[in-house]
């Protein structure tokens, strides 16, 4: 499986962008997806995560703001961030896990200025 992350970029406080994370391969709908994030000097974060069903779970510090969703037919799954905040800079990432396997994408940068 391989993991094409897209859809950062800058914005300013209180704005909106959508990630999306393209996979490849048929299995996508077996696959539990997730997004995590890295701002520098600060560990890696769990964003959101949604399961082959459909169930979600985010971070405390993005819930409310951010929705995490999945579209089989298209292998993709999405990362609506809403209200963002100059916290939320990051490089964002795709994961997958499935099949006792776990993929990675690369990362989309997110930049919110104040």
């Amino acid at each position: 499986v391989q993991l094409q992350a897209s859809g950062g970029g800058s914005v300013q406080t209180g704005g909106s962008l959508r990630l999306s994370c393209a996979a490849s391969g048929s299995a996508f709908s077996f696959l539990a997806m997730g997004w995590y994030r890295q701002a520098p000097g600060k560990q890696r974060e769990l964003v959101a995560v949604i399961s082959d069903e459909g169930i979600t779970d985010y971070g405390d510090s993005v819930k409310g703001r951010f929705t995490i969703s999945r579209d089989n037919a298209k292998n993709t799954v999405y990362l609506q961030m809403n209200d963002l905040k100059p916290d939320d800079t990051a490089v964002y990432t795709c994961h997958a896990v499935g099949d006792g396997y776990a993929y990675q994408g690369q990362g989309t940068l997110v930049t919110v200025s104040s």
